[in-house]
């Protein structure tokens, strides 16, 4: 017979068994493997980050204030005027690097001038004509599939490639420009890569055709990813195509429009590989990307100097980011 106390039915606890331990409702322990698995995902990344771009970046910044020519080891001594430069060799140069660029150098500020041409031309052309294919390929063409890998084709070139391609089509004597334009005698011939006047333009062609294909692939994901149930709402209320565009898909797409703002800065001030393989970067094709590499590298290999070639261009292209990035999300946090 069950005590009054004992519910019928229900099994008594054991006397002295230590209660279950009761977890907090939405909160999951960690349990050992599990704070070390998440070390691992955590740390891996995290140590490749600063191995292969923190570290190098901080490395750069400090050759940049050095005298160092890439031979012979670094030491913290500061030069001494009265000696030859190849005794000092090392030394610390202190902000002379900088100061020799904006005021010695002849080809500090045409690179710095090129370069946001370059940025200029990326922003104005290139990012809204892929915009545009974007909008066109998403309309359900027919033929959108073929008309999406032809304009996605130069992206999945290397610039190298397309820099040689271009070269053919800009060949005085048998480019294919010049035989349309009935410019192929010895007078009459237009020398795109090597007139000063005409090589940026030309080189910036040859950029924007590769750049406006990828920003077409990132639009048109961005507007696949646009619910349709707002375009719809958008046409019952009577708006045309660009007003739903304008005004419902376009601010959905802020996402994409940030990570295209981003890239858009980042490849125009990396921009190489066509102009090194133009003219090696002179005779108006001046890049800073190009002097960084023609001083490190190249024959009088000043590694101090262009380190801080390379610092001055990770500043510029920090600037327009972050000013970019604290606007849109400062727009985001206001109520």
């Amino acid at each position: 017979m069950n005590s009054p106390s004992q519910a019928p039915g229900r099994v008594p606890a054991a006397t002295g068994a230590p209660a279950p331990a009761r977890r907090r409702r939405g909160v999951r322990t960690l349990t050992p493997r599990d704070r070390i698995v998440a070390a691992v995902l955590l740390g891996i990344p995290l140590l490749l980050d600063l191995a292969l771009v923190w570290f190098p970046a901080a490395g750069t910044t400090l050759l940049s204030f050095t005298r160092w020519n890439g031979v012979g080891s670094l030491h913290a001594d500061p030069c001494d005027p009265k000696l030859p430069s190849v005794l000092n060799n090392g030394c610390l140069y202190g902000i002379q690097n900088y100061h020799q660029a904006a005021t010695v150098s002849p080809e500090f500020w045409p690179a710095v001038r090129h370069n946001l041409i370059w940025l200029a031309v990326f922003v104005v052309i290139a990012t809204p004509l892929g915009m545009l294919f974007a909008v066109l390929l998403d309309r359900g063409l027919r033929g959108s599939r073929m008309y999406q890998s032809i304009l996605f084709l130069p992206v999945m070139l290397s610039l190298a490639l397309v820099g040689i391609i271009w070269e053919f089509m800009y060949s005085q004597n048998y480019g294919l420009i010049n035989v349309v334009l009935g410019r192929t005698g010895d007078g009459d011939a237009i020398d795109w890569l090597g007139d000063p006047h005409l090589n940026l333009w030309a080189v910036l062609t040859e950029a924007t055709w590769r750049q406006s294909g990828y920003v077409m692939v990132l639009y048109l994901a961005g507007l696949k990813a646009v619910d349709p149930t707002l375009r719809e709402a958008a046409v019952i209320d009577g708006a045309n195509a660009w007003q739903t565009f304008r005004r419902v898909v376009f601010p959905v797409m802020r996402p994409v429009n940030i990570v295209i703002m981003v890239v858009t800065v980042i490849e125009s001030l990396r921009a190489f590989d066509l102009v090194y393989i133009t003219n090696k970067g002179i005779n108006g094709l001046e890049l800073l990307s190009v002097l960084v590499t023609s001083n490190i590298v190249g024959e009088t290999q000043r590694v101090g100097f262009g380190s801080a070639l390379g610092v001055v261009l990770l500043a510029i292209s920090l600037v327009p980011i972050t000013v970019f990035l604290h606007q849109t999300f400062r727009r985001e946090d206001t109520p």
